[in-house]
């Protein structure tokens, strides 16, 4: 694990951003308020930034399968990765916070086989998922997050 990045004090979505709303509510409350939000279930992964080396917290939709936490990288369907995904292409450590709990994680893309069982599982907990695949060229990937330690 990387140890000189500041996990506890990330960098937060932009201000007056829904984002930054949930997150404060999220971190506020330990887990207990937003970790449901709008019928689904939400973390919080935080990525080291691959130009600032910084930490950069970011709210997302989360599934979970085999001892795993799955995220998917849609930007509502935009022809870009999100910058999170980018992040953690170039740097794979992660942490996330599920509810209270605060674990460290390798990120990693999931295979091809992994995609095709994972992505009906995420589909499940945002149905929108298949309209923003279906509104980009490109194949929208879908995260695994493997806790450490």
């Amino acid at each position: 694990m990387t140890t000189d990045i500041d996990w506890d004090n990330p960098t937060d979505p932009r201000p007056g951003s829904w984002q930054l709303d949930h997150v404060k509510q999220y971190v506020a409350s330990n887990g207990s308020e937003g970790q449901q939000w709008n019928g689904t279930q939400t973390l919080l992964l935080t990525t080291v930034g691959r130009v600032s080396g910084k930490a950069v917290r970011t709210p997302l939709i989360y599934g979970e399968a085999d001892g795993r936490y799955l995220v998917v990288a849609s930007k509502g369907g935009d022809p870009e990765h999100p910058l999170w995904f980018r992040n953690l292409t170039a740097h794979p450590e992660v942490r996330i916070q599920v509810g209270a709990e605060i674990l460290q994680g390798t990120a990693r893309t999931a295979n091809a086989e992994e995609r095709a069982a994972y992505w009906p599982l995420m589909v499940k907990h945002w149905p929108a998922y298949d309209e923003y695949q279906a509104k980009t060229d490109r194949e929208i990937p879908i995260v695994v997050i493997e806790p450490v330690g």
